[in-house]
Formats: C-alpha cells, sequence, structure tokens
C-alpha cells in the first residue's frame, strides 16, 4: 500500500523514532510502514490519520483507483 508517511513526517521535521513515540508503536514499525512493508492495522491508521489531521484515504492509498 502506497503512503505520504515518510512526507508528513519530513514536513513536521519528526525522526521516525520521535514519530513512533506519538503513535506509540517502535521505530521499527514506522520505517516498515513507511517503505510499505508492512501495512499498519486499522486502529493505528486512524492514529496516524488524527494525529496529522486527516482522513485515511489523504495518507493511504490502496491503488484500487
Amino acid at each position: 500500500m502506497n503512503n505520504r508517511l515518510k512526507v508528513l513526517r519530513a514536513e513536521r521535521n519528526w525522526s521516525q523514532a520521535e514519530l513512533a513515540d506519538h503513535l506509540d508503536v517502535s521505530r521499527q514499525a514506522v520505517n516498515a510502514i513507511e517503505t510499505g512493508k508492512h501495512d499498519p492495522s486499522l486502529p493505528l491508521a486512524f492514529r496516524i490519520a488524527r494525529l496529522f489531521g486527516l482522513s485515511i484515504e489523504e495518507i493511504f492509498d490502496d491503488g484500487a483507483n
């Protein structure tokens, strides 16, 4: 699944570790999501969306369109 997480994180000058702290996940989890190696759970996707003030669809793209 494609996502804008890395761009959104960079806009705030956050490291992966800082974003991980905000989301209560490991830095490795953030890296795996950013690189597309892992899709976040639905609750985590909602936390990410709330943190950035965006909808899930504005951050994640499943390529179905």
